[in-house]
């Protein structure tokens, strides 16, 4: 199973095993990682999974998708690596993604 690295922005680590097909944003609600909200479930219709995806791993996460970039308009401290946990799926070629996360998503 492929792993996630979570890494909160006071530096703690969480590396969790994530089913292939799952969102990035549902790894972390079922492995109880603090700091990634998910007030909407995963429906792309708020910016509390707002993660920052680890620069050697965005090309292999992909872009975001428009619907996508509107939300994170609502997410504070947007960076070019900002992308919403529940829009990127995990797949093998995943396998060792790393996220940080903001200091809140509020």
């Amino acid at each position: 199973m492929p792993k996630i690295t979570y890494i909160e922005h006071d530096g703690r680590e969480h590396v969790v095993e994530v089913k292939t097909g799952l969102s990035v944003m549902e790894g972390a609600v079922r492995n109880n990682v603090p700091g990634i909200d998910a007030d909407c479930g995963g429906a792309c219709a708020c910016a509390t999974c707002h993660v920052y995806v680890d620069e050697a791993w965005r090309e292999k996460a992909g872009k975001a998708s428009a619907m996508e970039e509107s939300m994170l308009d609502f997410a504070e401290s947007v960076e070019p690596n900002s992308r919403l946990s529940c829009q990127i799926r995990m797949s093998e070629a995943l396998d060792g993604l790393i996220v940080r996360l903001p200091a809140n998503q509020h």
